[in-house]
């Protein structure tokens, strides 16, 4: 499996959207892309990030193969990350942050999710993939649904945000659907 992930640089593509490999040479664009407040709302980490705390953090997961890491890029620019983590036997948890602005409702964050899916199912050989979403953050909850997330449950008062107690949408996509 971790063969077939070496080799993946810029192979999965649809619509002018492909996924490559997050390398160290991302770090700086990441911590751009987080630290805007345009993309941060409803990030639930502790921001700012900075690229030494961020290299720290790559350093201790680019091996790690419970974790896939991607970069999305559009037209080879590159607009955001997306991965499948915390992989556990047959399941793993989803993640996107569509970085830059003027990308943003273009239908990306929807094919590179597709893409991360059909990896995550077909390579990877996973049965679920699942996420935690903010409840207010409603855009995101729209394209996991359009994707074909099922919503699964709220986790009421679940994490402590931003000065209260904020309740969370537990959202699963299984290989067969």
């Amino acid at each position: 499996m971790e063969n077939l992930w070496k080799g993946l640089m810029v192979k999965i593509n649809m619509d002018n959207v492909k996924l490559r490999r997050f390398t160290e040479n991302d770090i700086e664009k990441k911590v751009e892309w987080i630290n805007n407040p345009d993309n941060n709302e409803f990030l639930h980490y502790n921001i700012p990030l900075d690229v030494e705390s961020t290299k720290k953090w790559f350093d201790n997961v680019k091996d790690n193969k419970n974790r896939y890491d991607m970069i999305i890029l559009y037209n080879d620019i590159p607009v955001g990350v997306i991965g499948i983590i915390n992989i556990d036997k047959k399941r793993g948890e989803y993640y996107i942050t569509l970085g830059e602005s003027e990308y943003k409702r273009k239908g990306i964050s929807f094919v590179a999710t597709k893409l991360i899916l059909d990896y995550a199912f077909n390579i990877l050989n996973l049965e679920k993939i699942w996420l935690c979403v903010d409840e207010k953050n409603i855009a995101a909850r729209n394209l996991y649904e359009k994707v074909g997330f099922v919503l699964e449950g709220i986790l009421r008062k679940d994490i402590f945000f931003k000065g209260e107690m904020i309740n969370r949408c537990m959202y699963g996509i299984i290989r067969e659907e």
